[in-house]
């Protein structure tokens, strides 16, 4: 098990990409949380197996249709062992 954290830039609010990342961070079996952030970006803790969390990763990088993604900052973290992916406020 691994974990990444990941900051999605560009027109990321507004749009629907919490929704469509919790979406498929729970089809590819991933734990964890995605949220906004105050600086207009989305952020997203996921925990799970190398290439789940390659496939969310990659997913990030288009997100749902009418987001418009500029940039992606990702770094592994310390695995906290959530049960489940979850939209934080």
């Amino acid at each position: 098990m691994s974990a990444l954290r990941m900051i999605i830039q560009g027109s990321v609010q507004g749009v629907y990409f919490r929704a469509q990342a919790r979406k498929k961070a729970q089809e590819l079996g991933l734990t964890g949380w995605v949220r906004n952030n105050a600086d207009g970006s989305v952020e997203i803790h996921a925990e799970g197996e190398e290439a789940a969390l390659k496939e969310l990763e990659e997913w990030c990088h288009r997100g749902p249709p009418r987001a418009r993604v500029e940039r992606i900052d990702v770094e592994k973290v310390i695995e906290q062992n959530y049960p489940t992916f979850e939209i934080l406020a």
